[in-house]
């Protein structure tokens, strides 16, 4: 087979095991920085960046190092502070400033006195938002911050690859670079194209190919 015939085909993985996170400049520091756990500059750290960038992923890689109670936000109640205390760490996905700002710095509180470790992930910086109790704002400037940057060619490549695979889509090689070259360089952007590459696929009963993906970049 020729380079111009070669394909690429995975398996189609669903998983957050650390060998499925492709590491790029785009995460690189938040990476290494919550793989390192438990040595960690800073016992609170928000996870930030846009929609599809990773947060989830690295959330659970955080996770499976230690004894952890992993929630969304608009789950967290009084009850998780109790459950919390049998655990080590804590996760908060998707914050959106929904919780009590009183629950919130109770939890901190908790954190501190325990030695304990919390990762709230989010799209824009926690400490952003705004609040009324003072002394919440002043723990929240306290955090360790850190950016999920937007993809490079690399990781593009590799989100391209990834979103296709766990379709069960096999696609050309020079498919993703045609694409890599013209789609917009965002990660949303990357997951709705491939959603609408697939989707007018299925509606015109034909493989991925350059027609499909010439008419969804349009």
């Amino acid at each position: 087979m020729s380079e111009n015939q070669l394909f690429i085909k995975f398996e189609n993985i669903k998983d957050y095991k650390k060998e499925n996170f492709f590491v790029s400049t785009s995460n690189l520091e938040a990476f290494e920085i919550l793989n390192n756990w438990p040595k960690w500059i800073k016992k609170f750290i928000n996870l930030y960046g846009e929609k599809y960038s990773g947060k989830s992923h690295l959330a659970r890689i955080f996770e499976s190092k230690s004894t952890c109670l992993n929630i969304s936000e608009k789950n967290f109640t009084e009850e998780i502070l109790i459950k919390f205390k049998t655990k080590q760490s804590l996760i908060i996905e998707d914050y959106q400033n929904n919780i009590s700002e009183n629950l919130l710095y109770s939890l901190i509180n908790i954190v501190e006195q325990e030695n304990k470790y919390l990762l709230i992930t989010s799209e824009k910086p926690i400490n952003e938002f705004n609040y009324k109790l003072n002394d919440l704002v002043s723990r929240l400037n306290n955090f360790l911050y850190i950016k999920l940057g937007a993809p490079d060619d690399e990781l593009i490549y590799a989100l391209i690859v990834k979103n296709f695979s766990d379709r069960q889509i096999t696609i050309d090689k020079k498919l993703i670079d045609y694409i890599i070259k013209r789609i917009d360089r965002s990660y949303e952007s990357i997951f709705i194209f491939i959603s609408k590459v697939d989707q007018l696929s299925l509606q015109k009963g034909k493989p991925i190919n350059l027609e499909v993906i010439k008419k969804v970049l349009s």
